[in-house]
C-alpha cells in the first residue's frame, strides 16, 4: 500500500469522524454547519459524504493505478471526485427528505372529544381519577371526572375536554339505546336471516 492510498484512506476516515461527531454530539454542542446554496441546504452530512467519497474512492483508484507517485495521486483525485459528486447529491436529497418529512399533528383538546377509553384510577363523584384513551391510534393517559363515580376498568366515552390534560367522561353503557324489557341483545337465528 503506497503513501497516496494511505493519505486517501485518512481523508475518508476523517469524513466518517466528522459525520459521527455531528450525529453523536451535534445536539449538545450545536454542530450544524450549513449554507444556503441554490435554495437547498449544504449540510455537514453532505460535506462529509463528499469528502468521504473522495477519500475512499481515491484510495481504491490509487491502489489500482498502474503507475506510482503522481499517477496514483491524479488517478485517486479523478476517481474520488467522480464518486463524490453523485454521493454528495444523494446525501443532500436524503437530508432534505428527512427535514421535510411530514408528521401527524399534535393532538389538541378537540381531538380528545369522542375518544373511547377505560378508567385506570377510580373516578369519585366530586374529584378526578385517570383514564387511558386511544387518540389517533396512540394510547394517552389523562385526568378525568364524571357525573357519577366510576370503577377502574369501566369503559368510557369523552364528552368534554376542559383542558389539554383533563376530560369529562361518561360510561359507554349510557350511550347505548335501552333495550325494551323482555328482549336480549342476542338475535335469534330467524332474526339474523332477515
Amino acid at each position: 500500500m503506497g503513501t497516496p492510498t494511505v493519505v486517501f484512506l485518512v481523508i475518508g476516515a476523517l469524513a466518517i469522524g466528522m459525520l459521527a461527531l455531528s450525529l453523536l454530539v451535534g445536539e449538545f454542542v450545536h454542530i450544524h454547519a450549513h449554507a444556503d446554496v441554490d435554495g437547498g441546504w449544504l449540510s455537514l452530512p453532505v460535506i462529509a459524504s463528499f469528502v468521504g467519497a473522495v477519500g475512499f474512492g481515491g484510495a481504491i483508484a490509487a491502489e489500482l493505478a498502474p503507475g506510482q507517485g503522481a499517477v496514483d495521486v491524479v488517478a485517486g483525485l479523478a476517481v474520488g471526485v467522480a464518486a463524490a459528486v453523485p454521493t454528495a447529491w444523494f446525501a443532500g436529497r436524503l437530508v432534505r427528505a428527512a427535514q421535510n418529512m411530514s408528521t401527524d399533528a399534535t393532538p389538541t383538546r378537540a381531538h380528545l372529544i369522542g375518544a373511547m377509553g377505560v378508567v385506570v384510577s377510580p373516578l369519585p363523584a366530586d374529584g378526578y381519577g385517570e383514564v387511558r384513551l386511544s387518540v389517533g391510534g396512540a394510547p394517552m393517559k389523562v385526568n378525568a371526572k364524571a357525573a357519577t363515580p366510576l370503577r377502574a376498568g369501566t369503559r368510557v366515552f369523552v364528552v368534554d375536554a376542559p383542558t389539554e390534560t383533563s376530560v369529562v367522561v361518561e360510561e359507554t353503557a349510557s350511550f347505548l339505546p335501552a333495550m325494551p324489557s323482555g328482549q336480549s341483545s342476542e338475535q335469534s337465528p330467524e332474526q339474523r336471516d332477515r
